[in-house]
């Protein structure tokens, strides 16, 4: 039993050495898997305005959002990415209890969040929007909004399963800086993805 214990930290161990880019393998994979993400996001927003500049009856945003409510929305999940940085310095000092609040805290704010999209989805629906159809004009627009804004939500599920495992992780003393650094890292990914969607869905 020892023995076995020994050979798994060990293995743990030279999965965390570096590689010759300077970086842990666990990081080096994380960036590889968020740069093959973003570019999935980024085809997936790039056909968004291809269809929307090739449709002139493109409905106005005004006249389907709640813009107080996305300003709310974006305003929670670029605060929940300042709390996530606070845990990952906290962490890098040795700090688990405070690294382990700040990373609830990114909990929270990514559950209001996905509370919010949630009822915004539900009041769109209730007017008649859905992947086929679109009260206010291009029945594309119902398609494309759900599909992107429904793939980003996964991620920030995702996020949150990973969150609330390395805190989980975190407070019982078995994860590392290491760990909590790259759930920070997706997490910032997601939040920025958000920043490409709310500006292209909300603001343009």
């Amino acid at each position: 039993m020892h023995a076995q214990t020994m050979k798994m930290e060990t293995q743990e161990l030279s999965f965390e050495k570096e590689t010759t880019f300077g970086v842990s393998w666990q990081k080096l994979m994380m960036w590889i898997f968020i740069v093959g993400d973003a570019l999935l996001f980024a085809g997936l927003l790039a056909g968004y305005g291809f269809v929307r500049l090739a449709s002139p009856s493109w409905p106005n945003q005004s006249e389907v959002f709640h813009l107080e409510l996305i300003g709310v929305m974006t305003f929670v999940l670029i605060s929940s990415s300042a709390t996530m940085a606070a845990a990952v310095g906290a962490a890098q000092q040795g700090k688990r209890s405070q690294a382990t609040k700040f990373i609830l805290f990114t909990i929270i704010g990514g559950l209001i969040f996905m509370g919010m999209q949630a009822y915004e989805w539900s009041s769109l629906i209730g007017e008649g929007a859905s992947l086929t159809a679109n009260p206010w004009g291009v029945p594309l627009f119902g398609a494309a909004f759900f599909a992107i804004t429904g793939f980003h939500g996964s991620h920030v599920l995702s996020g949150l399963i990973i969150l609330a495992i390395v805190a989980i992780r975190n407070s019982s003393g078995r994860s590392t800086a290491a760990g909590v650094e790259l759930a920070g890292l997706y997490w910032h990914f997601v939040d920025l993805v958000w920043v490409f969607v709310f500006t292209l869905f909300y603001l343009i």
